[in-house]
């Protein structure tokens, strides 16, 4: 599942995320989605449900890793890869 993050991110403003927080929360879970909250049309924070918090942690920790990322640099200089359709097609994608 790729996608960029910016098609996640849904706008709220702050009077709607204090009357119904919980169903806000319930929402972005099931859309897979976060919202910014303003106030006065400026950021005040982001909601994001627990589960998707939990995924970008585990993200997070990973770049932060100095193996991970030295396994990521020495797979990009290697040779004979193969393209993302020939992947597709031995997969059945």
């Amino acid at each position: 599942m790729i996608q960029q993050l910016i098609n996640d991110e849904k706008f709220t403003n702050i009077q709607k995320a204090q009357a119904g927080l919980t169903k806000l929360f319930q929402k972005a879970s099931q859309t897979k989605s976060f919202y910014r909250v303003l106030k006065n049309d400026q950021p005040l924070g982001v909601l994001i449900p627990n589960n998707m918090w939990e995924d970008w942690l585990e993200d997070f920790e990973a770049l932060s890793s100095p193996a991970y990322l030295n396994r990521i640099a020495k797979s990009r200089r290697e040779k004979g890869g193969i393209t993302l359709e020939e992947l597709k097609k031995k997969y059945r994608l």
